[in-house]
């Protein structure tokens, strides 16, 4: 159990709504500061624990201030395998909007993964993109964020 107050964080270019939603409530319901990252203008609800900040464009931004800002044991939601790492190596938890936990045990296969991939791209194979975010990726999502702060006591 962390002792540290948690903040959740949010790589919030490519979140989507749906998860952004989860996020929100949760954030209302139990009093844990949100605040999301994107480079350009967001909406977010007006209550205290919720706030955005906007930065600049250009690659891996927005990835740099949330790793600049997290503390340890907080958590991000994204789906930006080296952002993962990075978080992971800074002692964060991160998250994906599948509801998968990213760890420090899956995250290498994940970058081969993903590095395989930019390979195949980069020679003109088209990879396609992933599916649209199903009912059952929300719900798991809402599960796995919902034990994660259940077991950290935020509950």
């Amino acid at each position: 159990m962390e002792n540290t107050p948690l903040h959740i964080w949010v790589d919030a270019d490519a979140c989507p709504k749906v998860i952004k939603e989860i996020l929100f409530r949760a954030a209302q319901r139990l009093q844990i500061p949100l605040t999301l990252v994107a480079n350009h203008p967001l909406h977010t609800p007006p209550m205290p624990y919720i706030n955005s900040i906007q930065v600049a464009g250009g690659f891996d931004v927005a990835d740099n201030t949330i790793v600049a800002q997290i503390k340890k044991g907080d958590l991000v939601i994204t789906a930006d395998i080296p952002l993962a790492a990075d978080v992971i190596a800074k002692g964060g938890h991160a998250l994906n909007p599948r509801g998968e936990f990213y760890t420090p045990d899956t995250i290498r296969q994940r970058l081969t993964l993903r590095d395989f991939m930019d390979q195949l791209r980069a020679s003109g194979v088209n990879t396609g993109g992933p599916p649209a975010i199903s009912q059952r990726d929300r719900q798991a999502f809402a599960n796995e964020l919902d034990r994660f702060l259940a077991k950290r006591g935020d509950r």
